[in-house]
């Protein structure tokens, strides 16, 4: 068996590292510009404002909390947090669905608040990213942000791939259930 620290690392080339110090410097800075304009404008935090837009996207505007924790891209304890405070606004409401698991919906208050913070949130996304690109920048940029998230986080890839009627990932909510490691709860739907 070979020693991982006797061998020599794999290096990146120097086109590599400007590569990956770009892609870092796009990873601390874009979630924080669009985190500050939605705080602004909307009194949301980037968090807050995925977990409505992820209930708006399903049908029925109701999720099991795991399924919504993998669509918000939070752990389940920050989802808990964020769904308290939305509930406390009016914006959310829980509920007890199938097999006794915990269900969030989006109320008309929810959705008149994402509605209401999803055009300046586009605008700053396009002012960034979008429109900064060509239109086949944008579409390698997707594909490559999607490589890449298969890697670091199957689920949220395979949620991704829900999300955008992917075909080429295992689609859960065909049979009804939540059928990730830990989870027993039917989805809402």
């Amino acid at each position: 068996m070979t020693d991982p620290e006797a061998e020599e690392p794999r290096w990146l080339s120097e086109e590599q590292l400007a590569s990956w110090q770009a892609l870092m410097s796009l990873v601390m800075t874009l979630p924080a510009a669009l985190d500050a304009q939605l705080k602004r404008d909307a009194g949301l935090n980037s968090f807050d404002y995925h977990v409505l837009a992820a209930l708006a996207d399903h049908p029925g505007e109701e999720l099991g909390m795991g399924e919504l924790a993998s669509f918000s891209q939070g752990s389940p304890s920050r989802l808990s947090h964020a769904v308290s405070r939305l509930e406390r606004e009016g914006w959310i409401e829980r509920s007890t669905g199938r097999a006794r698991c915990v269900n969030a919906r989006l109320t008309a208050a929810g959705r008149q608040k994402l509605v209401a913070s999803a055009p300046g949130h586009v605008a700053e996304a396009r002012r960034l990213v979008v429109d900064v690109l060509t239109p086949h920048q944008l579409e390698v940029l997707g594909e490559a942000a999607r490589l890449v998230t298969e890697q670091a986080d199957p689920a949220m890839a395979d949620a991704l791939a829900r999300r955008q009627g992917g075909s080429d990932h295992l689609d859960r909510r065909s049979s009804g259930a939540d059928d990730r490691p830990g989870s027993s709860c039917p989805q809402a739907g």
